[in-house]
């Protein structure tokens, strides 16, 4: 019935646009005009009577249930609820209950938006058969483990969100791991072990070492002791025979 009403809408609009092409509003157009414009709102409002019947005979349910804060008590602060990503939304009371009305069969996912805390996600699958006692999981956090739980619904925060990172404390393990630090510590150790580690050396290793700081003070001479140290010590030349011959002619 439909389409024979649309074809017929359809043939009179498209005489009346042939009609008043040639911009002279008649008497016959204008009537021709007014009656497809009637068609078109009857047929919109027999569409939409049919789609609130088809609704009608759906059963429905009024989704229920309770916010709480861990201790039990009520979640008091006003909270938005909403079904099928914000398809039907809702809004907890004082006392933390809160009702989604006219819910139809089906899957439905149920999400509590807290600036706060954090709620789980929760699914419910209302069939039909038993409107009265939906099926309903709760997931932790999106891809989390499922959990069955009872309904009505009793829902509690898992955890606060933190928007501000606190400000760490003084720490003096916080001041060892300055590069600085550490080598202000050995500088510290060695002047402290290093008499204590001079007591029981032999004489010749003390002068030695104290050779060895005067060098120090002097960079051409540490730099000298530390070649002849790496290329050992240097060998007397030999006179060779010529130099030999020159010295016996004199």
């Amino acid at each position: 019935s439909y389409v024979v009403c649309f074809t017929q809408i359809l043939h009179i609009h498209i005489h009346s646009i042939t009609y008043t092409r040639t911009f002279t509003m008649t008497t016959a157009s204008f009537s021709r005009l007014s009656a497809s414009l009637c068609l078109v709102l009857a047929l919109i409002a027999q569409i939409a009577t049919g789609q609130q019947q088809v609704q009608s005979s759906q059963p429905t349910i009024d989704i229920q249930g309770r916010l709480e804060n861990m201790d039990k008590t009520p979640f008091n602060i006003t909270t938005k609820i909403s079904l099928n990503d914000h398809e039907r939304t809702a809004y907890s009371r004082s006392d933390g209950t809160f009702v989604i009305y006219n819910v139809g069969p089906g899957i439905h996912q149920l999400d509590i938006h807290s600036t706060e805390y954090h709620f789980a996600q929760v699914k419910l699958q209302i069939l039909e058969d038993s409107m009265d006692a939906p099926k309903c999981l709760q997931y932790a956090y999106p891809g989390a483990m499922k959990q069955a739980i009872k309904y009505p619904l009793v829902l509690q925060p898992l955890a606060t969100y933190s928007y501000f990172e606190a400000r760490k404390g003084f720490s003096i393990f916080v001041l060892l791991k300055n590069p600085m630090v550490l080598m202000m510590l050995f500088s510290v150790g060695l002047m402290v072990l290093m008499p204590k580690l001079m007591e029981g050396l032999e004489p010749e290793e003390k002068a030695r070492m104290k050779a060895q700081m005067e060098a120090q003070k002097d960079p051409t001479k540490m730099f000298s002791q530390m070649w002849g140290d790496l290329t050992g010590p240097m060998e007397p030349q030999q006179p060779t025979k010529g130099s030999a011959k020159r010295v016996t002619q004199k």
